[in-house]
């Protein structure tokens, strides 16, 4: 590749949003519990940003395919679901730029999921092969490039990339891994080629186009095809939400219009564009360490935006627990949509209200109780026919309002734990003062007592106020507990 190149991609995703509904009440007679759980909004959502953006960004992309525009296109699963129920018009739009000779269908997790953050990467890889089927029947084609949910990558899920049979993966390319080097290049990670998102180039269109303060403002095509012929290497990853054209940027912001004038302003300005796959084929010039794993989101790149504050942890935890029961009712991966997490987040300043923009509860800590309420009334459901009453009493997951609340002797708030292993892993930590005042208070065998129903558990805990004996006490009777259950 000799002359100025340029892989652009897009990621087209949707989550389902749980229902208020959740807080206050149970499926009725008649109603399923899924209809119970998802936001009858969705529909709103799924059809409203078909209208401004799907349809009108799609038909506009395959004319440029015709006119020999390339892009990468990464659908979830999630999105390929609400499609098909309540707009099958924009689907048969991305089904043709799919089969389109000029596209690429990029892999992923069906659910835009956190899975690849577990230690055990059983789950995430049977997401990743839910995805390739669907990708295979639906469009006829077989990723061999993988975008892990919001680019996060370390080694491990490269590792796991690489053994699922994948020729290349994405990531951000950030320079706390690049170390002063050039995104625009091909590199290796565990023995996976690399490609790397160009950050600042993407967020020129993805955040700063409709943002009349940016100096740059108003970015047109041909200003922006005149910076990828100035930018050195061999390929310039522009990687960004589809939901840009029309959506986080309204047609009156000119976004649409910049769209369609961005593949002729590319070929006036010698820029080629190319395909994931192509740019994979390079050899790569150097290795990238990444042992904590990196992502596109906020300013550190890393993940923060869904694992950052005890809320997002709380829940992570929870929905390891249900993970770990392997219930045979697949909803539970629905929990594990990244989008969740993202509305639990705390941050302060631009990060904190992009964050805010995407949340439909009103504040972060209302989109918590309501995921941790779901993922109750869920825990419920699925072990409500298990052998062992006592086990699933004891193991359940628990919404705030039940949640063990850890003081200091001050009564100054630490955290929260909302099912037993988060319990036990609290008591592994916090102060001993807290530990001390609690335990001769007698608040933790209260609370195995009167909101798990775990009256052994509570007489083995009585009175204790030595760590190590409280860790070992509560994480013996768990390991009890999870054998009755499964």
């Amino acid at each position: 590749m000799t002359d100025p190149c340029v892989c652009f991609a897009f990621e087209v995703h949707q989550p389902f949003r749980l229902n208020e509904a959740i807080r206050s009440s149970n499926p009725g007679k008649g109603i399923s519990f899924e209809s119970w759980l998802f936001s009858p909004s969705n529909r709103d959502y799924c059809t409203r940003i078909a209208a401004q953006c799907y349809i009108p960004a799609t038909e506009l992309l395959l004319e440029s395919l015709d006119r020999d525009f390339r892009c990468a296109l990464s659908f979830s699963g999630t999105l390929i679901e609400q499609l098909e129920r309540w707009s099958p018009d924009a689907l048969d739009l991305f089904s043709q730029a799919a089969a389109h000779r000029n596209t690429e269908v990029l892999g992923q997790t069906y659910y835009h999921s956190l899975a690849g953050l577990f230690e055990n990467h059983e789950e995430f890889a049977a997401e990743i092969r839910h995805h390739r089927q669907l990708m295979e029947d639906l469009f006829c084609e077989t990723p061999s490039v993988f975008e892990n949910t919001e680019l996060i990558l370390d080694e491990r899920i490269a590792r796991t990339a690489a053994d699922l049979g994948f020729d290349a993966i994405y990531t951000e390319g950030a320079d706390r891994v690049l170390g002063g080097r050039s995104p625009n290049f091909v590199y290796s990670t565990a023995g996976i080629p690399t490609l790397l998102r160009h950050g600042r180039l993407s967020d020129d269109i993805a955040f700063r186009f409709s943002d009349r303060t940016w100096d740059e403002w108003p970015l047109t095509a041909a200003t922006y095809a005149c910076w990828l012929a100035a930018t050195p290497g061999d390929c310039t990853h522009v990687f960004l939400d589809y939901e840009s054209f029309g959506e986080h940027h309204w047609t009156e912001t000119g976004i649409l219009d910049f769209f369609e004038g961005l593949p002729a302003a590319c070929e006036e300005q010698g820029v080629e564009c190319a395909l994931p796959a192509e740019v994979a084929l390079l050899d790569p010039v150097g290795e990238l360490s990444i042992q904590y794993p990196l992502s596109w989101a906020d300013r550190e790149k890393d993940v923060s935006a869904w694992l950052g504050n005890r809320m997002q942890k709380s829940a992570f935890c929870s929905i390891q627990e249900i993970v770990a029961l392997r219930p045979e009712d697949p909803l539970h991966r629905y929990f594990l949509t990244s989008d969740h997490f993202y509305y639990f987040s705390t941050k302060n300043g631009s990060c904190g209200y992009v964050h805010e923009y995407f949340n439909p509860q009103d504040t972060a800590e209302d989109a918590f109780s309501l995921y941790m309420h779901a993922v109750a009334a869920y825990f419920r459901r699925i072990t409500a026919l298990r052998k062992s009453r006592t086990a699933a009493r004891g193991l359940r997951i628990v919404p705030p309002e039940e949640a063990f609340h850890f003081r200091d002797a001050d009564g100054q708030y630490i955290t929260s734990a909302h099912c037993l292993a988060e319990f036990a892993d609290a008591l592994s930590w916090v102060p001993a003062g807290a530990l001390c005042s609690h335990a001769e208070r007698g608040d933790f065998a209260r609370w195995a007592e009167h909101v798990l129903g775990d009256v052994k558990l509570a007489d083995e805990i009585e009175g204790c106020t030595e760590r190590l004996s409280l860790c070992g006490a509560v994480n013996a009777r768990r390991d009890a507990l999870w054998k009755r259950l499964k």
